[in-house]
């Protein structure tokens, strides 16, 4: 694994809506292994790699938004309240770092009322977003110098390697970003055309709405559509076997279901057969509610897309210490860059019975006396 690449890739700054940072590092490294690319309205990077079959297309995307925060308040102290940008689990902002990214990034600390001057009602209760401020060390002139109201805020951690893990803020869903980056240079250091043109797409503020993924798929308009996230491995201490959603080490994760998407069993099935014939490690997973791309990518075709889900199995989820297994990492990259080269060995028609994924047939060859007769 190029574990450098990925700690760039997690440790750019990149929340809805200011996913500039971020979005100028992905194009550096995706424009050497693309034929084209562009940034759309929105601020989505599509990269098009021609297929061998030019009539049909594959969306394949990773959102590269994190988790944020953005500027509300700054009051006559210096300290800073703010709103989300994303889902968050409050009691696990206590005692972390951010960077405000004003006229210059500053590095601040998120503070809440100490448990020594609480009341017992107050220990009691679990901390709410409105309880916390960002304390930059600085007086209000000085804090007013480089921040104004609509700043963004993002949280600050290095990647760090733990036994076979890779550990960091952001893991969700630059770990996505990653797979689709090595995926496409498998493709272009194999010097393969993938099966299908390809459209891989760099989906911003998908962590507020997957509007990204929205306003690209009504562009592109795609025949298949495979997305890249990560999902809860909850196989830790308290977990049952039917919590599992996914555990670490046992592979890519084959979505078949989540909040905004039931996956069609014929990419399902597809993904499948692929890992099974390529001896890729993997395992199914099931998410009860939340969603990816992959709800938007769907739906909004004009008569819907083919689609399926990669998922990289991931603990402490929207946390400073998301953890990946570097090995499920790899896998889902691998079968990803397989999928992609193989699909048109694959008969997608409804009710079509499929083995294995196949080469395509080649043209029969033509007797040497049958030659001479023409």
């Amino acid at each position: 694994m190029n574990v450098d690449l990925l700690r760039r890739v997690c440790e750019a700054p990149g929340a809805p809506g200011f996913e500039h940072a971020i979005r100028d590092l992905l194009i550096d490294e995706v424009e050497p292994l693309v034929d084209s690319i562009r940034v759309d309205n929105i601020g989505n990077v599509i990269a098009y790699v021609e297929g061998k079959d030019t009539t049909k297309t594959v969306m394949v995307a990773a959102h590269m938004d994190e988790i944020g925060f953005m500027v509300r308040h700054i009051d006559d102290r210096g300290f800073i309240k703010f709103l989300p940008l994303g889902g968050f689990d409050p009691k696990t902002l206590t005692a972390q770092r951010v960077i405000v990214h004003g006229k210059k990034d500053l590095v601040g600390v998120m503070g809440v009322k100490p448990i020594h001057v609480m009341t017992a009602a107050e220990r009691a209760k679990m901390p709410e977003l409105g309880d916390y401020y960002i304390d930059l060390g600085m007086s209000k002139d000085e804090v007013k110098k480089y921040v104004k109201v609509g700043d963004c805020v993002t949280r600050e951690r290095d990647l760090i390697e733990m036994g076979d893990c890779v550990n960091s803020k952001s893991m969700d869903n630059r770990a996505g970003c990653f797979v689709l980056l090595e995926a496409l240079r498998q493709i272009s250091k194999g010097k393969k055309k993938p099966a299908f043109n390809v459209a891989a797409v760099f989906t911003v503020q998908e962590e507020v709405g997957l509007r990204g993924a929205q306003a690209s798929t009504l562009e592109i308009q795609p025949d298949f559509s495979i997305a890249l996230d990560v999902t809860i491995a909850f196989d830790t201490p308290g977990a049952s076997e039917v919590e599992y959603v996914s555990k670490l080490g046992d592979g890519a994760a084959i979505k078949l279901y989540d909040g905004s998407v039931i996956c069609d069993r014929r990419m399902v099935d597809f993904l499948t057969a692929t890992a099974e014939s390529k001896k890729i490690k993997f395992q199914y997973e099931m998410l009860p509610a939340g969603g990816t791309d992959a709800g938007a990518m769907q739906k909004f075709t004009a008569s819907g897309s083919i689609t399926g889900a990669l998922s990289i199995p991931l603990r402490n989820m929207h946390q400073v210490i998301e953890m990946a297994n570097k090995e499920d990492v790899d896998a889902c990259s691998d079968l990803l860059a397989a999928a992609l080269v193989g699909m048109d060995s694959w008969d997608w028609a409804w009710g079509a019975v499929n083995e294995a994924p196949k080469k395509p047939a080649k043209a029969a060859k033509v007797p040497k006396d049958k030659k001479k007769a023409k």
